[in-house]
């Protein structure tokens, strides 16, 4: 089920809500259930054969988790890690990597092994590494015991379960078993609202009217001259910019509206002035992930310079991979992972550099291996970067403007003095607005934190919700779905 969506706004979220609190009323066990049952629903409602995957899941880690908080010998409980971590990366190496393992291998090796199209199950990387975070820290007796229904509603919990943020147990678990988190609290709800109204008009408003502009250009770009090929570059670091920050923003609102407070995933991560910066400003939960469980396991920067240069790096290319099954993701994370070792090994030099021209250059890099995430592959995203120096001069195509027209308003504004320049000027309006946003404004988060809600918000909030749902026509899916 999709956030931006009829069924959801307008029957889900209030169903859900309103029996969550209703029920705790009765017995608190008794709104896990439902709460669990309703996640499920979100989950299951576009394909419900997934549900069998991550009840499974859920039930297997669960159960090795209990088993290693036993009293069991030590050596007992390691072998329990091992193959608990090792089910839940088969689990995500089979519906995420089989094919890619096997185009690999026919090419290496000349097999001509039949690749098997595995639909790859919604949210699997987020709910799977959730999970191995679990049992490590089930390992290390860092987690309490619990009931299975509660367990299931940490791993469930349907605001971050499909593309984050990633949510470690013990972050999860007191909120959630806190008795006065079991009442509805108006103010929580005021400005779980509110998050997740203005994270829903990114989403719905600015990143797929992008998202319009990105799917025409990859289907044309030879065809593009040099303006149109940076344009349609920029488009696609504004469309994932707002598409995954706006649901961020809405995970957190939901989040709030359940008298939960989800970890911050996304923190205007273009304002970043070195791609060390850009990390612990973007997907920030996943970033976590990595150093807690892999990098600091590996010695972190405990071990030397060269070693720790190497264990970034390492991070880097797993976290590519993460992304997706192709070798863009995997170059696309190493040049993350490279520019993050030139920053350590040059740290005292770059400092001298003006924080303008650092930040400048981080966005411009970021642009640039924004296209190999993007491309479907290195001869695509060559392609459109060849065309920034080879397209020529010329103005944008009117596939692109007349994605930032004002629907409805066509009849009016093609009979205004000088109409034919209208799209151009509306492109303008609507980029330059765009990227003032993202520069020199506050996030929706600081926004949220630091004012307290007026007749004014709440109007502005309602007006911004209608004019969503009225935008409901071209739903489309969040990028990170794909991961």
């Amino acid at each position: 089920m999709l956030f931006n969506s009829y069924v959801f706004v307008l029957l889900f979220l209030p169903l859900c809500i309103i029996g969550y609190f209703v029920l705790n009323k009765v017995k608190a066990g008794v709104a896990n259930l439902f709460l669990f049952g309703m996640s499920l629903w979100f989950y299951g409602y576009l394909n419900p054969g997934y549900l069998i995957i991550i009840c499974s899941s859920i039930l297997l880690n669960y159960c090795l988790g209990l088993l290693m908080r036993r009293r069991l010998e030590h050596r007992l409980r390691k072998t329990l890690l091992v193959l608990g971590i090792a089910a839940n990366l088969g689990i995500l190496g089979y519906f995420k990597y089989m094919d890619f393992f096997l185009s690999n291998l026919n090419t290496l090796f000349h097999t001509d092994f039949g690749l098997l199209h595995i639909a790859l199950p919604l949210g699997i990387s987020f709910f799977t590494f959730q999970q191995l975070s679990y049992l490590v820290d089930a390992y290390w007796n860092k987690v309490t015991e619990t009931d299975f229904i509660t367990y299931a509603c940490y791993v469930s919990f349907f605001p971050q379960l499909v593309a984050g943020p990633i949510v470690t147990y013990d972050e999860f678990l007191p909120q959630f078993q806190d008795r006065k988190n079991r009442w509805l609290n108006w103010e929580n709800l005021a400005l779980g609202i509110y998050t997740f109204v203005l994270g829903l008009a990114k989403k719905v408003i600015i990143a797929d009217v992008f998202g319009e502009v990105v799917k025409a250009g990859y289907t044309v770009i030879p065809d593009l001259n040099s303006p149109s090929a940076l344009f349609l570059i920029l488009s696609y670091t504004l469309q994932i910019y707002f598409d995954f920050s706006g649901y961020c923003d809405m995970a957190v609102g939901i989040g709030r509206m359940f008298n939960v407070e989800l970890p911050v995933n996304f923190n205007s991560p273009y304002k970043a002035v070195s791609v060390t910066d850009f990390w612990d400003r973007w997907h920030k939960t996943l970033t976590r992930f990595f150093t807690r469980y892999v990098y600091i396991p590996l010695g972190g920067n405990r071990k030397g310079l060269t070693r720790t240069c190497v264990n970034v790096m390492i991070v880097f290319l797993l976290s590519g991979l993460w992304h997706g099954a192709s070798w863009n993701f995997v170059f696309w994370g190493g040049c993350h992972g490279l520019l993050m070792v030139i920053e350590r090994l040059l740290k005292d030099k770059l400092e001298r550099i003006p924080r303008l021209i650092r930040g400048a250059f981080t966005f411009l890099f970021v642009n640039v291996m924004w296209v190999f995430f993007r491309a479907a592959d290195f001869g695509q995203a060559f392609a459109l970067l060849g065309r920034v120096f080879t397209g020529g001069m010329g103005g944008l195509p009117f596939y692109f403007t007349a994605c930032f027209e004002v629907k409805g308003l066509d009849f009016v504004l093609q009979r205004l003095p000088m109409s034919a320049y209208i799209p151009a000027v509306l492109t303008t309006v609507f980029v330059a607005a765009t990227c003032c946003a993202v520069f020199f404004t506050r996030n929706v988060l600081e926004r949220v934190e630091s004012r307290k809600l007026t007749v004014w918000s709440a109007v502005f909030a309602a007006a911004l919700l209608v004019w969503c749902i009225l935008s409901f026509e071209n739903v489309s899916t969040f990028l990170y779905f794909n991961f």
